[in-house]
């Protein structure tokens, strides 16, 4: 299973928040280009980030920070937020991003979904984030109506083949990940499943990796001490 540490930006910072409240962010790190050097030092191979100003506005503000990190840490950056056109898209892989994840942009723009999967593939990813099953957007202040196994099985026939998870009631709890919904969500399509929210420990990453997923986020944990990231890559197997 790939493990992805996360970064998510707001003004420039490293923050966390709870349950998707831009009330709540907090600054968990001095230094994101260090954070994701440490990452690497762990093990890791790959890392999640997300602009929360983008999320939030549709303005990404964190480009000089990405680039820094997809340039100089030695990771392979996926990246989510505000990235809702073509423009987006190729602006951002000019920063030397690995994949694109499109998310509030999918449920209101499918087309657009379509394209950028024709065009750059696996590259792109759809996040779904969920309260109680439901579809929302905006930075997880909107909610879309849409149930979200019926709205994988739409991205999956636009081509999506990667599917981000998360279950906004259990990011940054520390309370354990969504596993009914996970596994619920791995038997309705055929995509590759990263598992987001709630992670807690080493023996959170050991039940997501026997469910067969493909990879999970380990954002909260990793900063509050709970998760020993090489362990858990060590436990895990190769990363690339």
């Amino acid at each position: 299973m790939i493990l992805f540490p996360a970064i998510d930006l707001k003004d420039g910072k490293a923050v966390r928040l709870y349950k998707g409240d831009f009330a709540t962010a907090h600054q968990v790190a001095d230094d994101p280009l260090a954070t994701a050097k440490a990452f690497y030092d762990a093990g890791a191979r790959h890392i999640h980030m997300v602009d929360l100003d983008g999320a939030r506005s549709g303005a990404r503000k964190n480009g000089a920070i990405v680039q820094a990190v997809a340039e100089q840490s030695g990771l392979k950056v996926e990246l989510g937020g505000g990235i809702r056109s073509m423009a987006d898209l190729e602006e951002v892989f000019s920063l030397g991003v690995w994949r694109c994840v499109i998310g509030s942009a999918a449920v209101s723009d499918p087309d657009f979904v379509k394209e950028a999967v024709e065009k750059y593939g696996e590259r792109v990813a759809v996040g779904i984030d969920a309260m109680d099953g439901i579809v929302k957007t905006s930075g997880w202040e909107q909610s879309s109506g849409l149930d979200y196994l019926d709205f994988a099985r739409s991205m999956e026939a636009l081509g999506v083949k990667t599917i981000i998870f998360t279950d906004i009631a259990t990011d940054g709890m520390l309370s354990g990940p969504s596993f009914g919904r996970l596994d619920a969500l791995q038997k309705a399509v055929n995509c590759q499943i990263v598992a987001s929210g709630g992670v807690a420990s080493n023996g959170d990453l050991f039940q997501l990796s026997g469910m067969g997923l493909y990879g999970t986020i380990i954002g909260k944990a990793w900063y509050a001490g709970t998760v020993d990231l090489a362990a858990a890559v060590r436990e895990e197997g190769a990363q690339c």
